[in-house]
């Protein structure tokens, strides 16, 4: 099949749904000029994992891990919503967007203007920081200008608990509500959209398999194949930043 019939298949198969939810991954979040962690200059390549467990055992892994956040922070600070993320939004407009769920950290969807409530974030979140004993959440700004003031590894000013940026780690829990939300939704809706993810990283990647077996359609659009490329009902390879919005516009 042809680029531009792939994406004339995609795009009727969007027309015709009306309970669409989207799943995303790093390939939409690269366009807005975040590395992808896993790619030659993401911060994987760059940098030592710090697991879980380090952090939370070590006071030097955890004074490493918060030098890497610190020097990565602005700019997913500074990135800004692209087309991709656009497409989305005026999927919500034309209610027919019930979740969006996502692999990224970064908080594009609600800088885009995704109510925060429809986007569930399975691998937590960059924008804010969290104390592993009480739950006390600041803002990933304040953490690092509390670096930048002499704090190598600050801790919870409530509890002097450790404090932790709000993303899942190596080794770390699954948020298992917003999972048991993202499952909910994939059963519910009648298209996924899986956008600029590898779908191998699990359990994340068993969502979009979730929704199939439920008898939604699904619709893959990303830059490299992935092993759902077979089950998709539509499958586009190209800039998501063009492709995406092609697939969500209404003639008329």
């Amino acid at each position: 099949m042809s680029a531009d019939a792939a994406v004339e298949s995609a795009r009727r198969l969007v027309a015709a749904a009306e309970h669409v939810v989207g799943f995303t991954g790093a390939g939409i979040s690269t366009e807005s000029g975040i590395p992808d962690f896993r790619s030659p200059g993401g911060v994987w390549a760059e940098n030592r994992i710090v697991d879980y467990q380090e952090f939370v055992s070590s006071e030097a892994g955890r004074i490493e891990y918060w030098r890497q956040k610190a020097a990565a922070w602005p700019a997913m600070r500074d990135a800004q919503p692209n087309a991709g993320h656009a497409a989305f939004l005026e999927l919500h407009r034309q209610g027919r967007l019930d979740a969006l769920i996502t692999q990224n950290i970064d908080g594009l969807h609600q800088r885009s203007g995704l109510p925060a409530e429809r986007v569930f974030e399975l691998h937590g979140t960059t924008t804010e920081a969290g104390c592993l004993t009480c739950g006390d959440r600041i803002t990933s700004d304040e953490a690092c200008r509390r670096i930048e003031a002499g704090e190598q590894a600050p801790r919870c000013r409530e509890c002097g608990g450790l404090l932790k940026p709000a993303t899942i780690s190596f080794g770390q829990a699954m948020p298992w509500d917003v999972m048991e939300q993202a499952q909910t939704a994939a059963e519910a809706c009648d298209l996924m959209l899986a956008v600029g993810s590898s779908l191998v990283v699990e359990p994340a990647a068993s969502i979009p398999r979730v929704a199939r077996f439920a008898g939604a359609r699904l619709i893959i659009v990303n830059r490299d194949p992935t092993p759902l490329d077979r089950m998709a009902d539509a499958v586009v390879r190209g800039e998501i930043g063009a492709v995406l919005p092609e697939l969500v516009r209404r003639d008329g």
